[in-house]
């Protein structure tokens, strides 16, 4: 029979090694075992989606020491709902999105990089009909934005609209909103809008590949520059983690050959940190467009 005294010797030596163990476990090795849940808004067809995170993924995941996985969305408003309730970690969110994000979760969630680009974003006004040359000859003309939640896609081109006198609710006959940028291109290709409105960025990607008969389709307006998409973590998020995504991001370099396919999928030349006060104006315009209260 052991001595009680022995006992007690075991157990304080036992304790002693389990403190002294979790003293050096620490948040990163702990999430070692665990998934980063990553989203974006579905501003494009889910399988394009898919294939221009890929390779980000796995560079993420050689970065973190995580598992990636990508978590599709219906629509806009499920990626903001999901960081608010903690279903996902890390997204891709526009402009308006985040402020939707920033204001769902009481301030919290945190934008980390942006894309250089998206410190002067635009948005493409489109027509296939001859007649369409300016803002003032959309009056009495059907019209295709994207999501009602896209920045580059309704709020800011609403915004421009309104700022040249020309009411979308008012003036046009009819507004759809076809959900994505690609299908708006497709609305106006179809003829079943007149004109309608896209980001900058996936215009160029689909003259680029051809996907649109740029003859038939053609800009006749672009807006003025504008901060969009950005990289948001939900405010919760480990530190240490949070700071090895932002690092990652600004490793990131277009002309290092491992990294040439992640900048073009994304269409980047560089990540560079971002702030909220950011998309100050971004909630100002929401809030005069009406779509903020």
């Amino acid at each position: 029979m052991r001595h009680p005294l022995r006992r007690l010797a075991l157990k304080g030596a036992l304790a002693c090694a389990l403190t002294a163990s979790f003293a050096t476990f620490t948040p990163i090795a702990a999430a070692q075992d665990k998934v980063l849940r990553v989203s974006a808004i579905p501003d494009e067809a889910p399988t394009e989606l898919q294939r221009k995170f890929a390779p980000l993924g796995s560079y993420l995941e050689k970065e973190t020491g995580l598992k990636v996985s990508f978590v599709p969305v219906s629509d806009y408003a499920a990626v903001v709902e999901s960081l608010a309730t903690k279903k996902l970690d890390l997204a891709w969110l526009g402009g308006f999105t985040f402020v939707q994000a920033k204001l769902r979760t009481n301030g919290t969630a945190i934008p980390i990089v942006q894309r250089e680009e998206d410190a002067k974003f635009t948005s493409k006004f489109v027509s296939a009909d001859p007649a369409i040359k300016s803002f003032a000859d959309l009056k009495g003309k059907t019209f295709a934005f994207g999501s009602p939640s896209s920045t580059s896609g309704h709020l800011m081109p609403r915004f421009f609209l309104q700022q040249a006198g020309v009411s979308p609710d008012r003036d046009f006959k009819n507004v759809a909103f076809s959900g994505a940028h690609d299908a708006t291109v497709a609305f106006v290709a179809a003829g079943k809008a007149d004109a309608g409105v896209l980001n900058a960025s996936v215009w160029d990607k689909l003259v680029e590949q051809k996907k649109v008969d740029a003859d038939k389709v053609r800009v006749f307006a672009t807006t003025p520059p504008y901060f969009d998409y950005n990289w948001t973590v939900r405010g919760d998020l480990d530190p240490l983690l949070v700071k090895k995504l932002t690092e990652a991001f600004l490793k990131l370099d277009a002309r290092n050959p491992e990294h040439a396919e992640i900048m073009q999928l994304q269409r980047a030349s560089k990540f560079i940190a971002t702030r909220q006060a950011n998309y100050d104006g971004i909630e100002q315009a929401a809030k005069a467009a009406g779509l903020l209260k």
